[in-house]
C-alpha cells in the first residue's frame, strides 16, 4: 500500500523531527551537531526557508521551519541525505542515520510562533543546542 500523499503549502510552518535508525545516536559529539547545523544552513539558503527554532537531542532532532515555497520534502531529503553522508564519512560508518521518513506536523500561524509545549522536545536539553529565534 502506498503512503499517503504529503501536502505542502507555500508559507506554511512545519514542526519536523527525525530519529536515528534503531533509536541510535545521530550526534556522537558536539562536532556532529555543528556539522548538522552547517548542513541545515545550506538547506535553508538553497530552499529559502526560515528556521524559527531547533533542538538537537542525542538520537533525534526537532526543527520548526517556515517554507515560502512548497518545498519541504525536497529540503528534508537534502538535509537528512547530506548529513548522513557527511556523518558516515566522518565516523567511517556505513549505515543510514535516520529511521524511515521524517515526521512532521503543520502548525497554524499564530502571534506567538511556537510554544515548546507543542512538542516533545524538552527545554532542558542542555549544552546550548536548543534555539528559539528566527534564523535564515
Amino acid at each position: 500500500m502506498a503512503r499517503p500523499l504529503r501536502l505542502e503549502y507555500a508559507g506554511a510552518l512545519y514542526h519536523v523531527t527525525s530519529r536515528g535508525d534503531g533509536r541510535e545516536a545521530i550526534f556522537l559529539a558536539d562536532g556532529d551537531r555543528r556539522l548538522f547545523l552547517e548542513v541545515l544552513a545550506g538547506v535553508w539558503n538553497r530552499f529559502h526557508w526560515t528556521v524559527h527554532a531547533y533542538c538537537l537531542m542525542t538520537n533525534h532532532y526537532h526543527v520548526l521551519v517556515e517554507t515560502p515555497d512548497a518545498n519541504l520534502s525536497k529540503g528534508m531529503r537534502q538535509l537528512n541525505g547530506v548529513y548522513t553522508q557527511r556523518f558516515n564519512r566522518a565516523t567511517a560508518a556505513r549505515a543510514t542515520c535516520f529511521k524511515d521518513a521524517t515526521r512532521r506536523s503543520w502548525r497554524k500561524r499564530r502571534r506567538t510562533c511556537w510554544s515548546w509545549r507543542d512538542t516533545s522536545c524538552s527545554i532542558r536539553c542542555g549544552r546550548g543546542w536548543c534555539v528559539r529565534q528566527s534564523i535564515g
